[in-house]
């Protein structure tokens, strides 16, 4: 059983019983007010331990920040480029968490730490001095009736009257501070249910909100979430391509490093020991130096520069060769010598080199003779035996596979990932370039199946005698996937591809035709524009000296093979209008689309106003809030699009928005309410307003037409996708802020208002 009530008629009979009442009823607070002054406490530490989670975040948050990856090459690609971006973008995120967790913070003190200090200090401290009182008047009124009882009868009768009005005076007071007593303990254990209760409701509605704006945040950042593990995708396929043609051309470089070791038909370099001559009876010493000789100019430069000194970098000597002469071991007692005369009077310089092998090289270089010069690209037909040309066999044999492979294979898994069997694909090769083979339609033939044929397809593209982009081409091709906008990319390709011969053109454009119709299946054969980039790029295009330099620009040729594939319509049916006279023009990013996102990040965080709250309507549901879980994989290409433009963010439905009953002391009213978590109605004035302010903009643009100038991959039914140019039809306002809706091919759905201009 709970408490005892405090009976009003109990005071004037003031029992042993209702003294005990009324000690319980003293206990109860007493025990309330140390409950509240731990629950204060203990609030006051995790405010502290929030804040040093706060501090450690925000230095967390600060690394991340300020640190920036570097990359091998002369420029990023988009994905390279959204990598290096996204330390700073999970920086700003952690940063934008803290700022809503702080708040949180500042409006749990508000909330929940001040008002329950307050009903302690002030109810239950008042109760406290009421009990002091209750007790001295008790006290008080009790010695006087003991005084009154004791005093003789023989007294005088005024004065025994008088005694007993004064006794009577004190008693009334007596039960009238007996009263006010009762009546303010049994007022204080009913108070203390809400006054203790609503700050803690207002605690957890301050914490759920936090936590709702977290979700909120979180939803926000999946369409940079999304965006960037295709980045990461892309990367790591393009890594895996280049990491084996690195390790392709270190096997081959430790096989042979002579042959690779001159890098330029200019100059030759590498390591000499230059015997310094010291006056008598000093003699001599052999210092290590980098040499460089410029043939044309006869110039040596020697730099000074040993690894057990730290690597540090020594003064740089240079001077012009006259003759370079062969000093033999009976001259100088040690081997691989050269005595070289300079434009110095009477200065002869003897060098030694390292090796024998490097012996002959300096001499063949210093004596006027051109190295034999070695070819660094892939000697495909010389090592398969395969004498493939750019004719009409190979032509018949392009259109006879890509025939077969769309016929037989086209949803096969892996298409022209999956390898064939190397010696049936040689076979393969050698049998349709062979002028003596009777037809073989591959289409129909079981004898080859079909990773065989596309191998083979392969094999034939990488054996012709020059890339079917050619080797002249091959910079100006490369130079604007390095950066430019979308458009300016695709345009200097349009231009750069009708400037290939006629041969190399007509079977790129078979090509790229048939790899954009491989890419319509890749949801059966998992094979994207982007994995195709990969398969194709250093297959149609190469550098004439292969390096590790020229390896790392792969990623580069996959994004211009990408551009191909998905504008092949455009580049191969059309002649280009005009071609920029620049190779790359200045870099423009398709804009993202951060109005929302920035919104919310900045919105305020909902604050709990007791005094606005009515119990009995304060009712309402809160509809389930989930996101969808994110798939891995290359699902898109980036290459005529910017990252930001390919991964766009999902409008939300209304029907995920459903607003709680209740109001925010805050007052945010954006995006019909459901811009934060709104737990206390908030009427429909603003709902009036904004419905007040779309049928003014849709005045203004209803019947309109709309041109897209970027593309746009959608990432939710309502929303439409489309390329640049694109044209849509009864453009109107959406209520989403930053959209537009608008009918595209018969399909009506969501526009991203900065991806268009109004026609």
């Amino acid at each position: 059983m709970g408490l005892h009530p405090l009976e009003f008629s109990e005071c004037y009979l003031d029992s042993p019983s209702f003294r005990e009442k009324i000690k319980t009823h003293e206990a109860e607070l007493d025990k309330t007010n140390r409950f509240i002054k731990e629950l204060y406490k203990d609030g006051k530490n995790l405010i502290n331990a929030t804040k040093q989670l706060g501090m450690a975040q925000r230095k967390f948050a600060q690394c991340l920040g300020e640190f920036h990856f570097e990359y091998i090459g002369d420029a990023k690609t988009d994905d390279e480029r959204c990598i290096d971006e996204s330390l700073q973008e999970f920086s700003s995120f952690l940063k934008n968490l803290e700022d809503q967790r702080e708040l949180m913070m500042r409006n749990i003190t508000e909330t929940l730490m001040k008002p329950l200090e307050k009903f302690r200090k002030e109810q239950l401290g008042t109760v406290r001095a009421e009990r002091k009182k209750y007790e001295k008047e008790t006290e008080k009124y009790y010695s006087s009736l003991e005084k009154l009882l004791n005093m003789s009868a023989k007294k005088k009768e005024p004065q025994l009257q008088e005694a007993d009005s004064q006794v009577e005076t004190m008693r009334q007071h007596f039960q009238e501070e007996s009263l006010d007593y009762v009546c303010k303990l049994q007022e204080i254990q009913e108070r203390k249910k809400f006054e203790c209760v609503e700050p803690m409701l207002a605690f957890f509605q301050t914490v759920f909100t936090f936590y709702h704006q977290g979700f909120e945040l979180a939803k926000d950042f999946d369409h940079y979430k999304r965006a960037l593990q295709i980045n990461i995708q892309n990367t790591r396929s393009r890594f895996e391509g280049t990491r084996s043609e690195v390790h392709e051309l270190m096997k081959r470089i430790r096989e042979a490093p002579q042959e690779y070791r001159q890098t330029s038909a200019i100059s030759c370099e590498g390591y000499l020991y230059v015997q310094e001559r010291r006056p008598p009876p000093f003699g001599s010493s052999w210092v290590k130096r980098y040499c460089i000789f410029v043939k044309e100019q006869k110039l040596l430069h020697m730099v000074t520069f040993d690894h057990r000194s730290g690597g540090k970098i020594g003064e740089t000597e240079s001077v012009t060769l006259k003759s370079c002469i062969l000093k033999t071991t009976d001259m100088l007692d040690r081997r691989f010598c050269l005595d070289l005369d300079t434009d110095r009077p009477g200065i002869v310089l003897t060098v030694q080199a390292l090796s024998e092998d490097d012996h002959k090289f300096w001499i063949q270089a210093m004596g006027g003779k051109e190295p034999v010069g070695h070819y660094l690209g892939r000697p495909y037909a010389k090592e398969r035996g395969i004498d493939a040309q750019l004719d009409e066999l190979g032509l018949s044999f392009v259109k006879n596979s890509i025939s077969a492979i769309e016929k037989r294979g086209i949803n096969d898994q892996g298409l022209y990932r999956v390898v064939g069997v190397s010696s049936k694909v040689q076979k393969l090769v050698s049998l349709m370039i062979d002028e003596k083979t009777i037809d073989i339609d591959l289409s129909t033939c079981e004898d080859w199946d079909v990773k065989t044929i596309t191998s083979a397809l392969k094999l034939y593209l990488r054996s012709l005698p020059e890339p079917l982009m050619t080797y002249g081409l091959y910079k100006e091709f490369i130079s604007p996937a390095k950066g430019g906008s979308p458009e300016s990319r695709i345009q200097a390709i349009h231009c750069l591809v009708h400037k290939l011969p006629e041969k190399n053109r007509q079977v790129l454009g078979l090509l790229m035709k048939h790899l954009a119709n491989v890419a319509a299946h890749s949801k059966q054969n998992l094979m994207t524009v982007a994995n195709l980039g990969v398969v194709f790029g250093p297959t149609l295009m190469r550098p004439q000296e292969e390096t590790v330099a020229a390896i790392m620009d792969l990623k580069f040729q996959n994004i211009v093979v990408e551009i191909l594939i998905e504008q092949n319509q455009k580049i191969f049916t059309d002649a280009p209008e005009s071609c920029p006279l620049s190779p790359a023009d200045p870099v423009f990013s398709a804009p993202t689309r951060q109005s929302k996102k920035m919104s919310r990040q900045n919105r305020p965080l909902a604050v709990y106003n007791p005094q606005a709250l009515d119990i009995q309507t304060a009712v309402g549901d809160c509809s389930n809030l989930a996101t969808d879980e994110t798939s891995m994989g290359s699902n898109e290409s980036v290459s005529s699009q910017s990252s930001s433009a390919s991964a766009s963010e999902t409008p939300p439905e209304k029907s995920e928005h459903s607003p709680l009953t209740a109001t925010l002391s805050s007052g945010s009213n954006s995006r019909a309410g459901a811009a934060a978590v709104s737990w206390l109605t908030s009427g429909a004035s603003g709902e009036s307003q904004n419905s007040a302010a779309s049928d003014r903009e849709e005045e203004s643009v209803t019947g309109r037409k709309a041109k897209a100038v970027y593309p746009c991959e959608a990432e939710h039914d309502s929303e439409l996708s489309f390329q640049v140019g694109a044209i849509f039809n009864a453009v109107t306002p959406s209520r989403e802020p930053g959209w537009l809706e608008g009918e595209l091919e018969g399909k009506r759905g969501l526009i991203p208002e900065n991806y268009v201009e109004l026609l």
